[in-house]
């Protein structure tokens, strides 16, 4: 074996190694929590990788004594709900700042962009204040409002990349054929950014899902959203360990569901803008 040879192997046997290194380090949380889930409550903080395993911890949190059905629930509805809303509203504004130039279309992108860098804490109070006039606290309506305000700008600057990277000729040959502006969006423009309109739908989805500290402020009972619900589960006489491994694969499951269905647009989706 050459010295050439023996630096490829090498190279090689390095290279798998640390592929396995990154793997074990991201899917060992995961196999843990999922094993939690379905130890038994009294063996919650057992070392041992064998053991009976039971549903006993999504009992208890789906129809049990710590029943986060109706938080599940509500995640569910005010997820589906910001996504089908702002994914027409955000294809409409990137269309518009990608095809079209009048007077500010620079600076409103840009703030439009700025709008991510501000902290959520500091517009939760006037957000509480409004609702609260409204008569809307504690309600999935403000909780689909608020997450547009979030998700409509970021989706927004993520799809002006894709029709930057459609090209101009077949929209100019489909308005040779008589077709109109909202006709053109509908059998033209969105067929060809699908890609980058699944990878949106899942970012606006996942936002959605995982968004944390507006329901803590504006949902109290009715309106509370699944990860807000965990920490019910964390109360003086202890964390119900169990459990809460059961609801943490719970909010985790919709998103490994949705990857597997969109993965074939993903790597299309995230790089269609980024030449063109």
């Amino acid at each position: 074996m050459t010295a050439r040879s023996a630096r490829s192997y090498a190279a090689r046997g390095l290279h798998v190694l640390g592929t396995l290194a990154v793997l074990f380090f991201i899917l060992f949380p995961i196999a843990w929590l999922a094993m939690t889930a379905l130890r038994p409550a009294r063996d919650a903080f057992s070392t041992s990788p064998f053991f009976s395993p039971t549903l006993e911890n999504f009992r208890g949190i789906i129809g049990g004594e710590n029943d986060l059905t109706m938080a599940l629930v509500n995640s569910v509805v005010v997820g589906v709900a910001t996504t089908l809303i702002a994914l027409p509203m955000a294809l409409l504004a990137a269309y518009g700042f990608s095809r079209y130039r009048f007077p500010g279309h620079r600076s409103m992108l840009l703030a439009m962009v700025a709008t991510q860098f501000i902290p959520g804490v500091a517009i939760a109070l006037p957000f509480l204040t409004l609702f609260h006039d409204l008569g809307l606290l504690d309600t999935r309506a403000a909780l689909v409002i608020v997450n547009l305000s979030l998700v409509v700008p970021y989706i927004t600057w993520l799809l002006k990349g894709f029709v930057d990277g459609l090209p101009l000729e077949i929209e100019e040959a489909a308005r040779m054929d008589g077709c109109g502006q909202v006709r053109l969006l509908w059998r033209v423009v969105t067929p060809l950014a699908a890609p980058g309109i699944f990878v949106c739908a899942v970012f606006s989805f996942l936002l959605s899902w995982n968004e944390f500290l507006f329901p803590t402020f504006l949902a109290k009972e009715n309106a509370t959203t699944l990860p807000v619900g965990l920490m019910t589960l964390v109360r003086p006489e202890g964390v119900a360990w169990g459990q809460m491994a059961a609801a943490g694969l719970t909010v985790m499951l919709p998103m490994l569901i949705m990857s597997l269905f969109v993965r074939k647009h993903f790597a299309q989706g995230m790089t269609m803008g980024a030449i063109k």
